[in-house]
């Protein structure tokens, strides 16, 4: 982590908004602490204020505060960043305090909180506390509930974190090109009572998506529809860290979407409960086992479930290009065709032409020259080769031996004999296949002809 102690030193005056509640408090703005790397940081015990359980923000930290007078004061800084997405791409964005998504927020219920909201981009901006109960002037609304923040300008939001759960922070001014370009984060309120909702991990990250071209660096912040880069945190796998707990945790998972579409969010090996939303805790009573939960835009899920399964067990969204990097759209398929005759031909024209899907082959082996600053679909690497996956893809990983509060990578799992799938060499039976009563099999050669007589009924019922 990177002080900013000198950072507003020779960047003029810095002018604080009339709509803050003390300008006695507002006098002099705490130290705005920057991250200049995409690790998951463990934060320490909380310095100072009430106890709680911190959080882990995968790929990312939470940020520091100062008490002020019994005010809890944070210090945003809202500035053009580059996040690298995974090893070997780098993106231009826009975030805070050197990241995007922004570090995360972690407060106690009936904490009151101070916020300072320095904007250093070259366009006004406001801050939206998604989720909050608060005065309405301190929603963030641009044009209805506050003006705007002024490049070079600092705002003061003040208010009491009335209830516990999870929330999220964006901005409310020009959002089309902001929140597009990585302008996010996550604010975590924990119960008075640390003994409430108490779990073992607690982890959370953002959904988040870009539309990057190949070879470039900035986001298309026009995209509605096609993006190609769907991320944890603004993060890609293989970059994306893994969730490392303790055999026998109980483990909280909160997500945040603020993408522009949803996200079935799938984890192998355990079931688990939703426990909570942006809106708060789920009642008990309404609990029931899942596997796969879908979180729709502008929404929060905590899941929880007992780590009991030893083992490396996959962690992504299942839409299926949700989980490969920088995919184009308008790829035809080809299973089935035979054109090694025309790849042939194309090939004397444009050299490094590859085709794809001729037998439904693997996208993950192929190897084709890339633009620079450009990921591969699928390169993530695993204990038996290719993982085959990419974008919003991670792993968490069981461990006996991981002792409380360790969140380093254990490496992969080493699978007891008589537990791992393996190639049969010997007599296979004939395989069944479903006759004509429910179905059939795929066409053989030399078939008889069958000869169908169709009738169609008539009125309405008959479409």
């Amino acid at each position: 982590m990177i002080s900013r102690r000198d950072f507003f030193k020779g960047a003029g005056a810095v002018a604080v908004s009339a709509a803050a509640v003390s300008r006695a408090g507002a006098a002099t703005l705490p130290e705005a602490a920057v991250m200049d790397h995409a690790r998951t940081q463990v934060p320490p015990p909380p310095p100072n204020g009430r106890p709680f359980n911190p959080v882990v923000t995968l790929n990312g930290w939470s940020l520091p505060w100062r008490m002020n007078n019994g005010v809890k004061e944070f210090h945003l800084v809202a500035e053009p960043v580059v996040r690298e997405l995974a090893p070997g791409m780098k993106a231009n964005l826009w975030g805070y305090n050197g990241q995007s998504p922004g570090p995360t927020i972690e407060v106690v219920e009936g904490d009151r909180v101070r916020v300072f909201v320095t904007n250093r981009l070259p366009e006004q901006t406001s801050m939206h506390w998604h989720g909050q109960r608060l005065p309405n002037g301190m929603d963030g609304v641009t044009g209805l509930t506050q003006p705007p923040i002024a490049p070079g300008k600092t705002f003061v939001y003040e208010f009491v974190a009335r209830r516990p759960g999870t929330f999220m922070y964006h901005p409310h001014a020009d959002e089309m090109v902001q929140m597009a370009m990585g302008m996010m984060g996550f604010w975590v309120t924990h119960p008075k009572d640390p003994t409430q909702h108490a779990v073992d991990r607690d982890f959370v990250f953002l959904l988040n998506a870009y539309d990057i071209d190949p070879g470039s660096y900035t986001p298309r912040v026009n995209t509605m529809l096609d993006f190609n880069l769907w991320t944890f945190n603004s993060r890609v796998f293989p970059g994306i860290d893994p969730l490392p707990v303790r055999l026998g945790d109980r483990v909280r998972i909160r997500v945040g979407n603020l993408t522009m579409t949803n996200h079935p969010i799938h984890m192998h090996g355990h079931e688990f409960i939703v426990t909570g939303t942006d809106g708060g805790w789920t009642p008990p009573a309404s609990h029931w086992p899942e596997v796969t939960t879908d979180i729709a835009v502008g929404q929060m899920r905590a899941i929880e479930f007992d780590a009991t399964e030893l083992g490396d067990w996959a962690f992504h969204c299942h839409k299926s290009h949700h989980a490969m990097n920088a995919m184009g759209h308008n790829v035809p398929n080809l299973i089935g065709v035979d054109h090694r005759g025309v790849a042939e031909k194309i090939n004397k024209i444009i050299p490094d032409y590859m085709v794809m899907g001729d037998k439904g082959g693997s996208m993950g082996g192929m190897e084709m020259p890339l633009p620079e600053n450009t990921l591969p679909m699928m390169t993530g690497q695993g204990p038996f080769g290719g993982v085959e996956m990419g974008g919003m893809f991670t792993v968490i990983k069981v461990r006996k031996d991981q002792r409380r509060g360790d969140y380093s990578d254990p490496g992969w799992y080493q699978h007891p004999a008589g537990t791992l799938a393996y190639e049969w060499t010997g007599q296979l039976p004939e395989p069944a296949r479903s006759g004509t009563a429910g179905g059939s099999s795929m066409p053989v050669a030399n078939k008889p002809d069958i000869e169908l007589t169709v009738r169609k009924t008539s009125g309405h019922g008959g479409h």
